[in-house]
């Protein structure tokens, strides 16, 4: 049913060049929630933090709303119905959704889910031992060393854990409250 109110592919191929205008890499694009409830989330980071900080979110927010209803007004509907647009930086126990994610988080702990069963499993969990070519290695703590094809995962993200933290830049935080307290008077100002 996503695929047919939203095609991620299409809606990638038009915020991704925004994304790099801004100087950033799009780390993901998904449609989440039904009916009126829906999201479209857009998740990029800064290359030289491996994150966003919330004026960069929202400096990215405006320019894909504004292509995607500069698209939208052209003729293509990219997105039927309403949506609510949400734009994130990764954070710490990021996903993993392009082969450099695998080569960049070696070393730390992984959650894979997969398409189907390899070895009898669908989940494994432990470390990243990287990517080759388009295959991703991990040591998981059953199965033991286990090579997946990339186009096998369904999903993946890095576990939160104190090596991670440690090999994580601090986000910085500034900003938050300025942000809230506009979106405050915003909806104020709607009612």
């Amino acid at each position: 049913m996503e695929n047919r109110l939203a095609d991620i592919a299409r809606l990638t191929e038009v915020i991704e060049p925004e994304a790099k205008a801004l100087g950033f890499e799009l780390v993901r694009v998904k449609m989440t929630g039904s009916g009126d409830e829906r999201t479209l989330q857009i998740m990029a980071e800064d290359p030289a933090t491996g994150q966003l900080v919330v004026e960069q979110c929202m400096d990215l927010s405006r320019r894909i709303s504004d292509r995607i209803d500069e698209v939208e007004e052209g003729g293509e509907e990219l997105v039927r119905g309403t949506y609510h647009l949400e734009v994130s930086s990764p954070g710490i126990d990021r996903p993993l959704t392009r082969p450099k994610d695998y080569a960049d988080w070696a070393g730390h702990e992984a959650k894979i889910a997969l398409a189907d069963k390899i070895d009898g499993h669908r989940n494994l969990k432990g470390e990243l031992f990287g990517i080759e070519g388009d295959v991703v290695t991990i040591e998981d703590r059953k199965a033991g060393r286990v090579a997946v094809p990339l186009d096998k995962i369904h999903s993946a993200q890095l576990v939160f854990t104190d090596k991670l933290m440690a090999a994580t830049r601090p986000l910085d935080m500034s900003g938050v409250e300025d942000i809230e307290e506009l979106e405050q008077e915003e909806e104020e100002a709607q009612d």
